[in-house]
Parts: C-alpha cells; structure tokens; sequence
C-alpha cells in the first residue's frame, strides 16, 4: 500500500474517462499521487469509476468494486469509493448489498469525493478548475464532452434515466478547453456526446454542432477533430458542409442506426424510416466523399423477425459501413421495452444472428482495408510496441478502429507526429505502411 497514492479504474466509455481525468486533477492538486488503470492496484486509495449501459458492464463494474473490497479486506487498501454510472442508478442497492464501500458517488456529485476524503482544506485546481485535467491519454489526442444526458427516448437505452436531460456545455467554454488542451501538446481532439447532433438545442434553441466543429477547427495547432455519437433524426444538414469544406475536420462520423427494419425501428422509438435512414447515408456519401462511417446495429429486439434480421444483413451489404459494431438486445430495467415488450428471442438466437452479422461485417472491413493498399495516407503515431510503432489515419479513432504498423527497422517517426505514410499491406484487423514524407 502507497501512502498519499490514489488508483483510479474507469470503467466504460470515453465520457466516463473525462469525469476520471477532472476528478485526478482535483486530487492532484490537494497533494495526491495518481495513477489510472494500473495493472495492480497499490494505492492506498482505490476510486472505481463504473459504468451501468448493459448487463456486462454492470457485471464487469460489480466484479471490480468486489475485488477492490477484497484488497481492503487484506489491509492492502485503506479506503475505497465509487462513482459513475451504475451508483447513479443504483446507489443504494449498492450501499446495501456492498457496504464495505467508504463512499457512493453518483454520475454529477463525483467532485464530492475529494472534499469528502480530505475532511477540510480541500483546494479546489488553478484558474482553469473546470477545465483542466490529467490526460491519460498520449499526450497528442483528449476527448472533449460536449454535452452530459439525453433527450431521446430509445425504448431500450437505460442512459437517459442514468443521466437525464440533454444539457449543452457553453460554446466558449468548450472552445477555451480545445485551447488549453492545445497548449499542452493536444493536436487531435476526439468530440464526444450521448448525441453530438443535438448539441445547442437547449443552450441556443437551435442544433449548433457545426457551429462548434467550425469554431474548434479556427483553433490554431488542432490537427485533427473526430466525432463520435452522431444520432440520425433530424441529422444537421450544415455539418456535412463544415466536414467537407475543413481539411482538419475528419471524413470520419460514428452514427448509431442500430436497425433498418421501419417496424422494428418504430417499436425502437427511433422516430425514422427504413427509407429516410437509406437517404441519410446517401447525402452524407455524397456531401462529403470519401468519408468512413461507423455505425452500431442491435440484434434480438422484441419481435424482430427473421425477415428483420435478414433485412437488416442485406442492409449492411449495401451499405458497406467501414466501421460497424454490433450488438445483442439486454433487457434493461426501467425502459420503454422492459416495460412494454416481452423479450421474447431467446439468446442463443440472439447471438447466433450477431454472429452471421458481424461476419458479414469483417468481410466487408477487410475488403475497405485491401483497398487502400498503395494509396498515401496522413497518419498519427500513437505508440511503440514491439518491432512496430503503432498509428492511425483520419478514418480511425482510437482503440476500436484498424491501426497502422510501421516497421521500426523501416521508419525513423516520433510519437505523436503525423506522417504520409504509403499503405503497403492490410490484414483482417490493420494496416501495414512505410513513411514517405
């Protein structure tokens, strides 16, 4: 145990890290040592960061708070605190169930921990208190939360309920962190949001995501800007422009569809058709050529027929995505679905159609990648590892898309640059190059 050390284990998504990086900085400066993530726990103070999207995650973020509190147990951890999305929703389950706990923190109140834990003379950070953070990230590239909650009501997402209403982070506030994070060395900023199209509509009473992108894209040093968690209903029309027209503006888009069948679609409560979803991607491909989408597709949904199923394969088909995840249907508690459907697929069924579809999905994935053999390609290094060092185009976002390997024989590059690098090779899940430039 490391006296004055706190080890921070986030759990989830990109947003949940963010609520991680503000919460070490807030212990950093009250004189603790951090470390995040750390392959053995040693800290004398463990936070656990959960997520509660799905039945995995709550099970992984479950099994995590039990392991940490058997290292208590041992006297190997002195205390241990939880946050996150699965206290928010079920804190005082929690409390009960795992009383060994020294404290629950929900998905807004995590700030508490430290006041808390100190008792008294607790500093709050510098002038940049609410924007300032440890990225655990390489130095090069942060995420950036737009946005906190949801407005839509997905008759299978548990998120609104964890997280409420849609609420829009002030424009400037926003542009002055994407400066900060610059000044450090950020070069690529990676735009996150439970629905990055709505942002603005509570703050501005109109979407301004373009606006934003246009406005983070004047920043001088930002490289590159990704966006994640597009929403597809009432898609605004204006960010294709911005994404054609800025050169430092990724031809890059993650939009969860996840179906295509309109009956389907409606008991979802996605409020779009079959035939408005096709037309949506068809003006995005040709607003903006040559951008990759991402999307996220969903199986087993109440009633889904085998009909469904099968459309929604001939539909991945067509469309090609260049990136695509995919999912089994959870009942979650709470919910539009829990409440008004029987699941009624039965789970071998369920995984049995994820299978077919992400098979469907790796051939059309390594067709994409053979095809950019012998093209040039902008590409950031992220990291070394082995005989390689490990990078990305534009099309790809960390940790879930391809990466480029470049033969540290073969290529003199330092982490964090970008280079034009040949595309001389493709597997099922990376691509190989050589620097040219």
């Amino acid at each position: 145990m490391v006296k004055n050390q706190i080890d921070v284990i986030t759990l989830g998504c990109s947003k949940n890290l963010v609520d991680s990086e503000k919460l070490m900085k807030m212990f950093e400066v009250n004189g603790y040592t951090m470390r995040h993530n750390p392959e053995q726990v040693k800290g004398e103070i463990v936070v656990i960061n959960t997520c509660g999207f799905i039945g995995d995650a709550k099970e992984e973020s479950i099994n995590m708070i039990l392991e940490v509190c058997e290292l208590k147990a041992k006297r190997r951890v002195r205390k241990v605190y939880v946050m996150g999305c699965l206290s928010e929703r079920y804190m005082a389950e929690l409390g009960e169930e795992i009383p060994q706990v020294d404290g629950y923190y929900g998905k807004f109140d995590w700030d508490k921990i430290v006041c808390d834990l100190k008792s008294e003379d607790c500093l709050s950070s510098d002038g940049n208190s609410q924007l300032d953070r440890v990225l655990t990230t390489p130095n090069h590239y942060a995420y950036v939360k737009i946005s906190e909650g949801c407005d839509r009501t997905c008759a299978y997402c548990a998120i609104p309920i964890i997280t409420g209403r849609h609420v829009s982070r002030p424009m400037e506030e926003i542009v002055d962190e994407v400066r900060l994070l610059v000044s450090k060395g950020v070069t690529e900023i990676q735009l996150i949001a439970q629905d990055l199209t709505y942002y603005g509509v509570d703050l501005y009473k109109k979407q301004s995501i373009a606006e934003l992108v246009e406005r983070i894209s004047d920043v001088e040093g930002v490289k590159w800007i990704r966006l994640h968690y597009g929403y597809p209903t009432h898609f605004p029309m204006d960010l294709l422009r911005v994404m054609r027209e800025r050169d430092n503006v990724c031809k890059y888009l993650d939009i969860a569809l996840q179906h295509v069948s309109t009956r389907v679609l409606k008991d979802m409560r996605r409020n779009i058709t079959k035939e408005e979803t096709v037309e949506l991607l068809q003006t995005i491909r040709r607003e903006v050529p040559g951008i990759y989408l991402r999307t996220t597709l969903m199986v087993g949904f109440p009633g889904e027929t085998d009909e469904e199923f099968n459309e929604l394969v001939q539909f991945t088909k067509e469309m090609r995505f260049e990136r695509m995840g995919a999912f089994a249907y959870c009942e979650e508690e709470g919910t539009y679905a829990a409440e008004h459907f029987e699941d009624n697929i039965d789970e071998d069924t369920k995984q049995g159609r994820l299978g077919l579809l992400m098979r469907v999905q790796q051939r059309i994935a390594e067709e994409v990648s053979a095809a950019s053999i012998g093209k040039t390609m902008q590409v950031v290094v992220d990291r070394e590892e082995g005989d390689y060092y490990i990078g990305r185009t534009q099309y790809d976002s960390p940790e879930v898309d391809p990466e480029v390997l470049l033969r540290k024989a073969d290529n003199d590059v330092e982490i964090g640059q970008y280079y034009m690098v040949e595309i001389t090779g493709a597997d099922e899940f990376d691509l190989y190059g050589k620097v040219v430039l």
